[in-house]
């Protein structure tokens, strides 16, 4: 059995269960959380959170690219979310790659370049900063005042807050 197919299975049964039918698309915590796809990051666990209290948004690196901007303008404009926390973590991938490599790595297997950046970063800090920075200068974001950013470390559990 695949592992798609376990997970299926899972989802026959999930309705026995299923309570949240009654929620509101508009998250009750009027929150969008931006992070890592990393799968050691339990969002839920770690911040809290139960469903249907924020949008949550995940990429490669957390990294705020133009897809994410259109996610977060539609949270806020069309949902009513007030707050973003942008989290990045502690052995990220894209800390062990360039974008030049990266994207030569691809033309090499396949013959084309992407039309996208992988946004590789060596320093999660300064790569929070930057994020913020995006989400800041974004005209179609219009709540910026509560834009903060944090890095999660894989080993310890532990949530730190970037400072500006």
């Amino acid at each position: 059995m695949s592992v798609t197919d376990a997970l299926l299975a899972n989802a026959r049964r999930y309705p026995d269960h299923f309570a949240t039918g009654a929620l509101s698309a508009a998250p009750e915590r009027h929150l969008t959380v931006v992070a890592c796809m990393d799968a050691r990051l339990d969002l839920f666990s770690m911040l809290g959170l139960e469903i249907g209290d924020a949008h949550i948004v995940r990429n490669a690196g957390g990294v705020v690219t133009p897809d994410v901007i259109r996610s977060v303008a539609i949270s806020q404009r069309s949902l009513g979310t007030r707050e973003i926390m942008l989290i990045h973590h502690t052995g990220c991938g894209l800390l062990g790659i360039t974008d030049e490599e990266f994207r030569a790595q691809l033309k090499a297997e396949t013959g084309l370049e992407p039309e996208w950046s992988a946004e590789a970063f060596t320093d999660l800090d300064e790569d929070v900063r930057e994020s913020i920075a995006r989400i800041k200068a974004d005209p179609f974001i219009p709540h910026k005042d509560s834009v903060r950013g944090f890095v999660f470390d894989v080993k310890t559990g532990e949530l730190r807050e970037v400072t500006p």
